[in-house]
């Protein structure tokens, strides 16, 4: 099972020639898709993120492959079928990790470089972390081979997770046929993902089929407009900056931390956890909204008004 072909690198010239197009569509149409110094930024944590995947690719593997031999079963690598089950058990898992991602600081730490464009575009995919690796992201894959699955079929499995998911990076193509967009991600559902906006908050976690976040009660339709970044936009294009600036936020929550409960909350809490409630959780938000929502707002005389669309939170 050595001798799978590594696709993510020969992926990578199709990566630059439709981040070309796009950028020349872009121009062309004045779409304003690019700008220039968060491109460069894009491709510059990518780069990163493959030489740090390179150096540390061997411990994965080591450990990987620990798991395989003592696995519960064994999987025939030459069936047909077991592609299918590693397909598909990949992509749970990918959903999984993902969620997690935006539900524990300590992984969004990592993951919310990928978010810290305020434009979304092909070269946004490769806005990717240079700490995912180190803190332990991998592991959510580590049940894999302990089940039966061969380590390179997990790994060959991931990079093609990996390159579906460049394309759905785009504001170029619109919705895609009823059917694809019911069983499949798309680029109108990743936008909602990428969006900033309250409703679109931890939202549309898939990889490639849509289907675990409609399973999951996490789907969330494209409606307006995504405004992208984070909540807290940063004001930077410098790599390393972008690379760890949630770890230096958790690093200066730590300092201040006064108990065990509050490192622990600092650290593995959702993004937006606060030990005094002075910040909230994104859960936390949608549960005030709907308290505020379902309380009548009161006039001065005592009878019930109508509060608008537009200004209820």
């Amino acid at each position: 099972m050595t001798d799978l072909p590594n696709i993510m690198l020969a992926a990578l010239p199709a990566f630059a020639l439709l981040i070309v197009v796009e950028a020349f569509y872009s121009a062309r149409r004045g779409r304003g898709l690019y700008r220039t110094p968060d491109a460069l930024a894009n491709v510059t944590l990518g780069l990163g993120n493959m030489l740090i995947a390179t150096l540390l690719g061997g411990l994965v593997l080591l450990v990987m492959s620990w798991l395989y031999q003592h696995r519960l079963f064994t999987l025939p690598t030459g069936a047909w079928w077991v592609w299918v089950l590693c397909f598909f058990a990949d992509d749970f898992t990918y959903y999984w990790f993902h969620r997690v991602s935006h539900e524990s600081r300590w992984f969004w730490a990592s993951h919310s470089v990928h978010h810290s464009s305020d434009k979304y575009n092909f070269s946004v995919s490769l806005r990717q972390t240079w700490t995912g690796v180190p803190t332990g992201s991998f592991l959510f894959w580590a049940w894999m081979p302990l089940v039966g699955f061969h380590p390179a079929m997990v790994l060959f499995m991931q990079s093609v997770s990996l390159i579906y998911q460049f394309w759905i990076h785009t504001e170029a193509i619109d919705r895609l046929p009823r059917w694809f967009e019911a069983v499949f991600n798309t680029p109108s559902h990743h936008r909602v993902h990428h969006g900033s906006d309250f409703e679109y908050l931890d939202r549309n976690y898939a990889g490639t089929l849509i289907v675990w976040d409609k399973l999951f009660g996490s789907f969330y339709p494209e409606g307006a407009t995504p405004h992208y970044g984070l909540t807290h936009p940063l004001t930077t294009d410098n790599p390393l900056r972008i690379a760890f600036h949630e770890w230096a936020g958790i690093g200066r929550d730590l300092r201040r931390a006064r108990s065990l409960r509050e490192v622990l909350g600092t650290l593995f809490a959702p993004p937006g956890w606060s030990a005094d409630g002075s910040s909230l959780t994104t859960p936390q938000m949608r549960a005030q909204a709907a308290r505020q929502a379902a309380a009548p707002a009161t006039s001065r005389e005592g009878a019930p008004i109508t509060v608008s669309s537009q200004e209820a939170p």
